[in-house]
């Protein structure tokens, strides 16, 4: 599969951050987030495969042809290693890029990623994928309690087969890892520091059990929703701030 090139953004000088949007989404959701980062920091928001401004062809959609994607635009602005942020879906496509390609990484930062399904979510996976091919972004919304306005919009106007075989490639590809038990063999790969922000203490608590690399850390922020970072942009900046100012003193490479 040959890379497409991707819609973007790219602003700022200074240590860059490569911000991944999750499922249905676009990279303007992340505009909030990316003011309150500058000055001092080179930005790039990226639309993935489907999403947004970027193509939407047929096939390419599991996490990591979505990481290829990413390698392919990191190549082009010259820009790695990058400290990967990603929000759901993105988590899950940041974490492919940092496995898959750590060389373009420097540090990783995963939002409530959409991996570690527990076993009863595990029982909905086909029930939803089938609900996807056949209504596409109709039933794709029934699967949040709440969204943002313009995510809402972008979800929307998404085609139905993106998010569909986006779907399959994280929870029912030969490779995917959205699963407790291959979450765990997966994360169990990675080399750089993480950052978790999770809404809810269970899943925290299970990720918190898989070995991760020096310097990575667990945060649960009780009370948000699934778009916790859209909820509380700049305390979300400044935990991202203050989290690789305590990377500094050791040489990431």
């Amino acid at each position: 599969m040959a890379p497409i090139a991707l819609c973007h953004t790219d602003r700022g000088e200074g240590e860059t951050l490569l911000l991944v949007h999750g499922w249905g989404g676009h990279a303007r959701t992340w505009a909030p987030i990316a003011d309150a980062l500058q000055p001092g920091h080179r930005v790039i928001a990226a639309d993935l495969r489907g999403h947004g401004g970027s193509p939407a062809p047929v096939d390419g959609y599991r996490p990591t042809d979505l990481a290829e994607d990413l390698v392919a635009l990191l190549d082009r602005l010259d820009a790695g290693p990058v400290v990967a942020v990603g929000h759901s879906m993105g988590a899950q496509v940041v974490t492919a890029l940092a496995v898959e390609h750590p060389e373009h990484v420097s540090a990783l930062v995963v939002v409530d990623p959409a991996y570690g399904a527990d076993a009863a979510e595990e029982r909905l996976f086909a029930k939803r994928l089938a609900a996807l091919r056949a209504r596409g972004a109709a039933a794709a919304v029934r699967q949040f309690d709440t969204l943002p306005a313009d995510v809402r919009a972008q979800l929307l106007a998404t085609p139905g087969h993106v998010l569909a075989a986006c779907y399959e490639g994280m929870y029912l590809g030969p490779d995917a890892f959205g699963a407790r038990p291959a979450t765990r063999r997966y994360l169990a790969r990675r080399t750089r520091p993480v950052l978790c922000v999770r809404s809810l203490s269970e899943p925290a608590a299970w990720e918190s059990s898989i070995p991760a690399p020096s310097g990575s850390q667990m945060v649960t922020w009780d009370g948000t929703g699934h778009f916790l970072h859209l909820e509380r942009p700049q305390a979300f900046a400044g935990l991202l701030h203050r989290w690789l100012a305590t990377l500094r003193p050791h040489a990431r490479t």
